[in-house]
């Protein structure tokens, strides 16, 4: 079943905050900047779909495919932004912000191509 761009955003954040140590639900709604209610949600959605396991009170904790799935997300936003600054020439910050937006909507075979470009510009 597909995931929305909504639990995707979900997923990559508790990714990202994994990174940095324990995911806690505040931090989650701070990061994203949504209620705390809003991120129990995402996370039951989450967890029904097996990507995380969550407590309420306790920390996030994502499932061996979570941590699939928010690698292949990251990847996605990280060759987009690559693509966006280094071969389009827009700023950082636009990069992220429309690599955040096109992450989400790209086909297999468009992104294929886009990382083929990336790869040539930073060979030359």
């Amino acid at each position: 079943m597909p995931m929305s761009q909504s639990l995707e955003d979900y997923l990559e954040m508790v990714s990202f905050l994994s990174d940095e140590g324990e995911v806690r639900v505040t931090d989650i709604a701070s990061r994203l900047g949504v209620s705390k209610p809003s991120v129990l949600t995402a996370l039951k959605n989450l967890e029904e779909q097996g990507l995380l396991e969550h407590e309420r009170y306790r920390r996030v904790n994502m499932t061996k495919e979570g941590v699939r799935q928010a690698t292949d997300i990251r990847e996605r936003h990280s060759t987009l932004t690559t693509f966006l600054q280094d071969v389009v020439g827009v700023s950082g910050e636009t990069a992220e912000k429309d690599a955040c937006k096109m992450e989400h909507l790209l086909s297999d075979e468009t992104l294929k191509k886009i990382k083929i470009l990336v790869k040539q510009k930073k060979k030359n």
